[in-house]
């Protein structure tokens, strides 16, 4: 039996805002954004990544204060160049920190609109292995 983390709810206060920061700043695909009744969410996935983040009102959501969401982590085969790439697109990140020389030990950090934040590991094994081969990406 396969189980497989595939969403991750943010809290947001700012549907919109979100939308632009997670899509147009972090480079996200804007898998779908629905509004149905009182119900406005979208959900958002990484480049190469298996797992979504949702955002909006959904029942549930509400228990979630915007912003209270700490350590989401996302996996990267060159934290430099990721770092450069947010900078370059607006976003403010922490420094690069080296925790461990081996693969996996360096991170840095940034939040979202809210206060959600977000570290981001360099994994280099990525580069040759990604989780989801290009191939198998639609």
């Amino acid at each position: 039996m396969d189980w497989t983390l595939e969403v991750v709810i943010v809290p947001v206060s700012d549907i919109d805002r979100a939308i632009r920061f997670y899509r147009d700043q972090l480079g996200f695909a804007l898998d779908h954004h629905t509004v149905h009744g009182e119900m406005d969410f979208a959900q958002l996935t990484p480049r190469g990544s298996g797992c979504s983040i949702v955002i909006g009102n959904l029942p549930g959501q509400s228990d979630m204060a915007p912003g209270s969401l700490r350590g989401l982590q996302l996996v990267v085969s060159d934290a430099e160049a990721a770092r450069e790439e947010l900078l370059g697109r607006g976003v403010e990140c922490s420094d690069i920190s080296v925790i461990d020389p081996r693969d996996g030990g360096t991170f840095f950090g940034f939040s979202d609109p809210d206060g959600n934040t977000w570290a981001v590991q360099q994994m280099k094994v990525r580069a040759e292995k990604p989780l989801i081969p290009h191939e198998a990406r639609i």
